[in-house]
């Protein structure tokens, strides 16, 4: 398995461990896969910090078992660097569908990647 496949497996496993509503209820979990440095900007446009998210993560979409969950498709990956890989997929929730992008960042040899950057963009109803 080459280092880039290696590195988008991980990065895209990390992903998907983030949609698991047992992670996102769990400040500890989600301390795991976020990098301290971490932002994101949601399909509201709103901009999130590391401490944002952890603190309100646990009630957004998504984290309830017994609730809609996100359905992630069409993962692309790529390094673009060693210790950084960009994400692109698309998720549906609820009925509505956005664009993804992520930008996962390994600290050290030795390190996982986290999540160092994200963003949605909200893609509108198909028509017809």
């Amino acid at each position: 398995m080459s280092t880039e496949s290696a590195a988008v497996r991980e990065a895209i496993a990390g992903e998907l461990r983030l949609m698991e509503p047992r992670t996102r209820v769990s400040r500890s979990l989600t301390r795991e896969l976020l990098d301290p440095e971490f932002v994101e900007v949601g399909a509201s446009g709103r901009r999130w910090t590391y401490d944002e998210m952890l603190a309100e993560l646990p009630e957004m979409d998504g984290a309830a078992e017994d609730g809609p969950q996100y359905e992630p498709s069409d993962f692309t990956g790529v390094l673009l660097a060693p210790g950084l890989v960009h994400l692109t997929y698309e998720t549906t929730f609820d009925g509505n569908r956005a664009q993804r992008s992520s930008l996962w960042r390994r600290q050290g040899a030795a390190g996982t990647f986290r999540l160092y950057y994200h963003q949605a963009t909200p893609v509108p109803p198909r028509c017809g």
